[in-house]
């Protein structure tokens, strides 16, 4: 009888090695093909068309600020309990975008006064900064947030009598560029939508969990984004260094029988933002510049730094990306379009493979011990199945090494070194996230509604002290 269960263990640890190894040698392949169209890309020289990657900006803009704005912006900051960092964001932007066209909205809710007297004390009476009082109760979500900025900018455009050239959408947090509103006009010209890339700068108090942020959005950002917008396929938004055309605003205002242009019931609006101007025929570009200094023009910021923040952030992109999105958006769209969206969803699957993936590991190391030992036994490996794992070993190489060289190229070398064995906290933040949106999922079919799950902000890019959040400094 322990001979058959000793048996029927290994058998199933075969199993489900390889239903793994299979599925992962799926998914490396699927990576892979967006290597090979990125390499394509930068070896015929076709990089810089599809995303500007080879140009480049003097530090604020230069030629394209002589030219202005060509029309009024308005900048869209929603913000709920963000007091520590909002006077920051106010001041930094107005200092880095000083031009008299540019007007910051910042959301706020009555019953957050903390954050109310933060942008009143950043904003200094200046009349490029309009604080606008949501008269719900907070936190409502995000888009809620936002579509109440639309509210009172549709407001000043009747009483100005002049309509906005464009709107930007930034959080709270961000750190923004002084050569992006430049960049962005220029390129409205030929597009309805623009993105820059966001990075997530290093943690010095959080190393692995915030860290591995840096990773993800130096390799998504400077890679599947580009190969992305090369294809022609839908860009998301990524909430935060996105424009958008007043006349698309517009549009996507004329979807909702209430005028509002943001999906309310969705955890994911921005993500979705990008999907739904593709559907109405916008075109969409995404922005790699740098300056003339070599710096890259983007949305800087500081991610979750501890554990429990980066499992629920990613909670909500996993349940509103992968499972609502389905339920919302469907399949719609060309055949990279799906296959665009496919790759966004397949972050559950990724989630139980590489659960199954480390129980496999612990497995064959327990067998192995007791082999050792003397009553279990050996757990042989067929031919095939060795060479199956020897190609996912390959892959995985290469994709570390994928890894590193975007890591370092915007954080340096050390960052890109530690970007490999972060990779593991990466897949431990996902498994985490992944079960928790499956749950949060779960309770939405029984009628809960979406509400702002929101990130604590404890410091901003441009303040010289980074203090720590009281968990860390603990």
């Amino acid at each position: 009888m322990v001979a058959d269960a000793s048996a029927a263990v290994l058998a199933a640890q075969g199993e489900l090695l390889l239903f793994a190894a299979a599925f992962f040698l799926l998914g490396s392949l699927d990576e892979l093909l967006i290597d090979a169209v990125y390499l394509w890309l930068r070896l015929s020289g076709r990089l810089h068309r599809s995303a500007w990657c080879t140009d480049t900006v003097s530090e604020t803009g230069g030629e394209m600020a002589a030219d202005a704005l060509n029309g009024p912006v308005a900048v869209f900051i929603p913000a709920w309990q963000e007091a520590l960092v909002i006077g920051a964001t106010v001041r930094h932007a107005m200092a880095a975008w000083p031009q008299d066209e540019v007007t910051l909205y910042v959301g706020c809710y009555f019953n957050d006064p903390a954050t109310m007297a933060a942008v009143r004390a950043a904003a200094a009476d200046s009349k490029r900064v309009r604080l606008i009082m949501h008269a719900v109760a907070g936190p409502t979500c995000k888009a809620d947030c936002l579509n109440r900025l639309h509210a009172a900018m549709c407001a000043d455009e009747v009483e100005r009598q002049e309509r906005y050239r464009f709107v930007v959408l930034h959080d709270a947090e961000d750190m923004v560029d002084p050569a992006a509103l430049p960049l962005m006009s220029r390129a409205l010209d030929r597009a309805d939508f623009v993105q820059l890339p966001v990075l997530a700068l290093p943690h010095a108090g959080s190393r692995w969990i915030s860290g591995h942020y840096s990773d993800e959005f130096a390799e998504a950002h400077g890679k599947t984004m580009v190969v992305r917008a090369a294809l022609g396929a839908a860009l998301p938004g990524a909430g935060v260094g996105c424009a958008i055309a007043r006349e698309m605003v517009a549009k996507l205002a004329a979807l909702s029988p209430e005028g509002a242009p943001f999906a309310t019931g969705s955890l994911v609006e921005d993500y979705e933002l990008g999907l739904a101007i593709a559907r109405l025929g916008g075109k969409a570009r995404f922005l790699r510049v740098r300056t003339a200094t070599g710096r890259l023009v983007a949305t800087r910021a500081y991610f979750p730094a501890t554990l429990g923040a980066a499992v629920r952030q990613k909670t909500r992109w996993t349940h509103g990306i992968a499972l609502q999105g389905w339920d919302r958006l469907g399949w719609r769209g060309n055949l990279i379009d799906r296959y665009m969206l496919l790759r966004d969803r397949r972050g559950l699957l990724g989630a139980l493979l590489l659960l199954i993936g480390y129980l496999c590991v612990a497995a064959l190391g327990g067998t192995f011990a007791l082999a050792q030992l003397g009553p279990g036994e050996t757990f042989l490996l067929a031919p095939w199945l060795q060479a199956l794992l020897v190609a996912n070993m390959g892959l995985l190489t290469w994709r570390l090494a994928w890894r590193g060289i975007f890591t370092a190229r915007e954080h340096g070398w050390r960052q890109g070194l530690i970007a490999l064995p972060r990779t593991c906290i990466s897949n431990i933040i996902t498994i985490m996230a992944s079960w928790r949106a499956v749950a949060a999922y779960c309770r939405s079919l029984s009628g809960e509604l979406p509400r702002w799950d929101k990130t604590a902000h404890h410091y901003h890019p441009a303040s010289r002290i980074e203090p720590l959040p009281e968990k860390l400094a603990a």
